[in-house]
C-alpha cells in the first residue's frame, strides 16, 4: 500500500516542481508514485505507509555504513547540541581536511564546499585558472552536477558542436565544453589535435556511475594521465560517487591513477549535504584568499557536516575490512542475476557498485548503455519493489551496497531476482523477438 505516499505527491506537486526535489525521486522513468521516507535504520527503509523494504540506494551512495550508523549519530547529536552553523573556522575543518589528505594523498590541499555540484564547478574554475585556458573536455554520459558549463551532450558524435542539455543555459556558456567519447582514446586525442593550447583539464568519472555503472576499459585512465601531461592540461577525477567508494583512497588508489585535482561529495559527508575538492599545494594556493580564483560559501565546512564526515571516514580507515565484505555482498548479487537472467541483461560491477542493463550487449559506452531497455528496466523494479527489494528508480543508476546489508537479507534480494526472472521465461522470449 501507498495510500499516504500518493496523498503526499499530490500535496508535493502544488508547491514542489513535479513534487520533488531532485528529478530522479519523481519515479517517472519507472511509472510508479514515488515512496516517502518516514525512517530508516541499517539497510532498511521505511516509508509513511509502513512499509519496511531493503534499501540498495544507500541515498544514492553517501550510506555505505548503512542508515543511522548509532557512532555517526551520536557524534552528530553532540555536535548539534553546541550549534548548527557559525559561519566562522572550526577544528572540525582542519581535521576533516587531514583526513582527507591521508586516505587521498593527491589532495594536499582541500577546500570544503556544499555540494559534489559546487566542488566540481570550483574545480573546473581552479583548472581554467591554473592554466590560463578555457577549454575543458567531459565525457558522453558523465555527470558532474548541474553547473552550466557541464550540461552539455555531444550530440550525433563526439566532435558536433556542443548544444545545452538543459533550458536556461546560453549556448555561449558551453562553447568551451568539448564532449568525448567514454573509453574512447581516439576521440579525446581528436580534441588536443584541434585545440592543443586550449584545454586546460579534462574531467572524467573514473568509473562512470551516472549512466549505470561503466568500467574504464584497462589502460583508459593511465592514457588520460598521459596525454594530459603531454599537453599541459589538468586531469580531474569527479570522485563524488567513487570517492571512499571503491577503496578507502577511491577510485585513484584502486587504479594506482593520480589526478591533478579531485572533487567530492556523497561518503565524505556521511550522509549529510558536504562536497571537497582539491589537490597538490601549487594548484589550490591559487584559490582566494590566498590567490586570484574566487570561490567562497557561507555554510562550507558546517559543523553538523564535517563531524558526520570525520566519524565516517574514522569508521572506514580503521576497519579496511570493510571493502571485502562489501565486494563479497555485491558479488554475490551480480552472480544471481547473470545465472537467472540467462544473458538476457548486462551486469557491471566493480567492489559495492552494480548496475543491471536490460541489454544482451556489453555496456561500455554511452551508446551501449542507451541500448538498455527501459521499460523492461521498470517492470524489473515495479516487481522488486513490490517486495520489499528498493533499488534506484532509473535503468541509469547503480545499485550500492552498504555494510549494514545483512547475509540474510542478500539472500532474500537473490531469491526474488531468481523468482523475478524464472516468472518471466515468456516475457524474455517476447523480449527477444522485439515484441516486449
Amino acid at each position: 500500500m501507498d495510500t499516504k505516499s500518493k496523498a503526499l505527491f499530490q500535496a508535493a506537486n502544488r508547491h514542489i516542481p513535479g513534487g520533488v526535489n531532485s528529478p530522479v525521486r519523481a519515479f517517472l522513468a519507472v511509472g510508479r508514485t514515488p515512496r516517502f521516507i518516514a525512517s530508516a535504520h541499517g539497510d532498511r527503509i521505511v516509508d509513511v505507509d509502513g512499509n519496511e523494504m531493503i534499501d540498495y540506494v544507500c541515498s544514492w551512495g553517501p550510506g555505505i555504513l548503512g542508515h543511522a550508523h548509532p557512532d555517526v549519530i551520536r557524534q552528530v547529536k553532540d555536535a548539534c547540541e553546541k550549534g548548527l552553523t557559525f559561519g566562522a573556522p572550526t577544528e572540525n575543518e582542519v581535521v576533516l581536511a587531514e583526513l582527507i589528505a591521508e586516505m587521498i594523498p593527491s589532495m594536499e590541499v582541500s577546500r570544503l564546499v556544499g555540494s559534489g555540484t559546487e566542488a566540481v564547478m570550483s574545480a573546473i574554475r581552479v583548472a581554467r585558472g591554473f592554466t590560463k585556458r578555457d577549454k575543458i573536455i567531459k565525457f558522453q554520459g558523465c555527470y558532474h552536477g548541474h553547473s552550466d558549463c557541464l550540461l552539455v551532450q555531444a550530440g550525433s558524435g563526439a566532435l558536433t558542436t556542443c548544444v545545452p542539455d538543459s533550458a536556461g543555459v546560453p549556448a555561449d556558456v558551453v562553447k568551451n565544453t568539448l564532449v568525448a567519447s567514454y573509453n574512447d582514446d581516439s576521440s579525446v586525442e581528436e580534441m588536443f589535435r584541434l585545440h592543443p593550447d586550449q584545454i586546460a583539464a579534462v574531467i572524467v568519472e573514473p568509473v562512470a556511475a551516472n549512466m549505470g555503472v561503466t568500467l574504464p576499459k584497462p589502460g583508459f585512465l593511465e592514457f588520460l594521465r598521459k596525454i594530459t601531461r603531454a599537453y599541459g592540461a589538468l586531469l580531474i577525477f569527479d570522485e563524488v560517487i567513487t570517492g571512499f567508494r571503491l577503496s578507502p583512497g577511491g577510485a585513484q588508489e584502486y587504479y594506482h591513477v593520480t589526478p591533478d585535482l579531485t572533487t567530492l561529495g556523497k561518503i565524505v559527508g556521511g550522509g549529510m549535504p558536504i562536497g571537497a575538492y582539491g589537490g597538490r599545494k601549487e594548484i589550490m594556493d591559487l584559490v582566494s584568499p590566498v590567490g586570484a580564483v574566487y570561490q567562497a560559501g557561507t555554510l562550507s565546512g558546517n559543523p553538523i557536516a564535517t563531524t558526520a564526515g570525520i566519524a565516517t571516514l574514522r569508521i572506514l580507515k580503521g576497519d579496511p575490512g570493510i571493502y571485502q565484505r562489501l565486494s563479497k555482498k555485491a558479488e554475490r548479487i551480480e552472480q544471481t542475476i547473470r545465472e537467472a537472467s540467462k544473458g538476457f541483461v548486462c551486469v557491471n560491477r566493480i567492489e559495492s557498485l552494480l548496475s543491471v542493463f536490460f541489454t544482451p550487449r556489453r555496456v561500455s559506452d554511452y551508446k551501449s548503455v542507451s541500448s538498455s531497455d527501459t521499460a523492461a528496466y521498470a517492470d524489473y523494479f515495479g516487481y522488486l519493489l513490490d517486495h520489499g527489494v528498493y533499488v534506484a528508480p532509473s535503468q541509469f543508476e547503480a545499485m550500492f551496497l552498504s555494510d549494514a546489508h545483512t547475509e540474510q537479507d542478500i539472500a532474500y534480494t537473490c531469491g526474488i531476482i531468481s523468482d523475478y526472472f524464472s516468472g518471466r521465461c515468456r516475457w524474455m522470449d517476447e523480449w527477444k523477438n522485439g515484441s516486449f
